[in-house]
């Protein structure tokens, strides 16, 4: 029986066969990484903010450049939109009295939002019964049309946003400009000089009163709302505005009419029908020429008002 080797502890022999057990390792658990998500919220945050930066910047620079286009001709059922931006010298002063008066009388002292028409509007649809109102302002809708799309809260809130902006960076006659130019008149007609020539063959340098008052008539609804062959709502509205602007005579409507009734439009005329000529809403006479006083009357009628817009319809200088 051969004698029994007992291990040792010691360090092995030079030369010596024994075999020394390796000693043990800890292998310790990775590092905890940070959560993903917080990278991706950072790149999303940065996102925004390059996005937002782009933003002021466009704004900025619309404040002298005239827009290529717009978000809503971006997403119009119609194409090739008709679209022909001109400067403000071209526009007649007859198109901003008529917009001012059918939309936001008080565009002119509004730091870009109606509150008194927002609780007038929250109270008015607060019956069912009622044709739902608006109560945004040519602020607003310069921002909506320029760079949103219709409909939702968070649609509402941004709004809010810009228009802050283009009232704090343009004023308020770069924003009558802008939204004179950018403004839907017809089905895929954008701007008063493509809604101009289109529906009267005419610059819109040239608009009447009744052409101009007829063209913010169909504003709310342009696409349901004809200017060349106009129902009877928008003829009422279109006498309505008239008279806001200084041209009332009798039978001109003193409150604005109603719209009708949802499910009952007013069709639209087809779109190769062009009528040229321009029917009046109401019999009226065009305001007399020089002079301070009113014309005399003819056949007993009462006399119409002499051109004078409303305090509302001035244009001041930014």
């Amino acid at each position: 029986m051969s004698p029994r080797i007992e291990p040792t502890l010691g360090p092995p022999v030079p030369g010596s066969s024994e075999l020394r057990p390796e000693p043990v390792r800890r292998v310790l658990p990775p590092a905890p990484q940070a959560p993903e998500r917080h990278s991706i919220l950072g790149m999303l945050f940065m996102s925004l903010l390059l996005a937002a930066a782009a933003l002021v910047l466009a704004i900025v620079a619309l404040r002298w450049l005239p827009p290529p286009t717009s978000s809503y001709m971006l997403q119009s059922p119609v194409k090739p939109v008709q679209y022909r931006w001109v400067p403000a010298g071209d526009i007649a002063d007859t198109a901003r009295r008529a917009v001012v008066a059918a939309d936001d009388q008080k565009f002119w002292t509004h730091h870009g939002f109606d509150m008194e028409a927002i609780e007038q509007a929250q109270q008015y649809n607060s019956n069912p019964r009622h044709h739902r109102r608006g109560a945004s302002t040519i602020s607003q809708q310069t921002a909506k049309n320029l760079f949103l799309w219709p409909g939702g809260y968070v649609r509402k809130g941004i709004e809010a946003g810009l228009t802050v902006l283009i009232e704090k960076l343009w004023g308020k006659n770069r924003i009558l400009d802008v939204y004179l130019n950018i403004a839907e008149f017809g089905p895929g007609i954008y701007g008063v000089e493509a809604a101009s020539q289109s529906f009267f063959g005419k610059p819109a340098s040239r608009l009447s009163a009744e052409e101009a008052a007829r063209l913010a008539a169909v504003l709310p609804n342009p696409r349901h709302w004809s200017v060349r062959n106009p129902g009877p709502y928008v003829q009422a509205r279109t006498a309505w505005i008239l008279g806001q602007m200084g041209y009332a005579s009798p039978g001109t409507p003193q409150e604005e009419p109603e719209p009708p009734a949802a499910g009952t439009p007013e069709a639209l005329p087809d779109a190769g029908d062009r009528d040229e000529s321009l029917p009046a809403p109401a019999p009226r006479a065009e305001p007399r020429q020089g002079g301070s006083g009113p014309p005399a009357s003819q056949g007993g009628a009462e006399a119409p008002a002499a051109e004078a817009p409303p305090p509302a319809a001035d244009k001041p200088p930014d």
